[in-house]
């Protein structure tokens, strides 16, 4: 009877220590994170760092049955080529090239451009008619603010 009392009591002390070590060990943890008692970090933001970009789109060779659809497809394509101009600008341009040169002589200069990206929160800053035949678009996007969407993303 001695025996099974002392061992539960032994038992119970065992337990006891264990939930004592997990009590520290979360207690620290707590301690360590950023808790409620800690003052709020308040990020300030950047300025405002605006790039724009313009495309251009001749209506004549729009297609088309009216004059108007040729000026809403030149409208059209005059925005696509600003936000092309705009990915150029924040995700780069791969530019492939090669050249030839026989006897001293150059052959062949050749060169092809692409862009891919995406573009987030650009607007529309202005479209409007350029002469009589052209279309064009602005865009702007803050830097800033691309950068962030990028940042939150990953």
């Amino acid at each position: 009877m001695k025996k099974k009392i002392l061992s539960m009591l032994l038992l119970s002390a065992l337990l006891l220590t264990g939930c004592s070590t997990v009590s520290q060990s979360v207690s620290s943890m707590v301690e360590a994170m950023p808790g409620s008692s800690s003052p709020p970090r308040i990020e300030v933001p950047a300025e405002p760092h605006w790039v724009s970009a313009t495309g251009y789109a001749p209506i004549s060779l729009q297609p088309g049955r009216t004059e108007q659809q040729k000026i809403i497809m030149a409208m059209r394509a005059s925005k696509l080529q600003a936000y092309q101009e705009l990915a150029a600008i924040i995700n780069g341009q791969y530019l492939f090239g090669t050249t030839s040169v026989q006897d001293m002589v150059l052959q062949n200069d050749q060169f092809k451009a692409s862009v891919a990206g995406i573009v987030r929160g650009a607007r529309v800053i202005k479209s409007y008619p350029v002469q009589d035949d052209t279309y064009a678009t602005v865009l702007e996007v803050d830097l800033n603010q691309v950068q962030r969407a990028w940042v939150h993303q990953y």
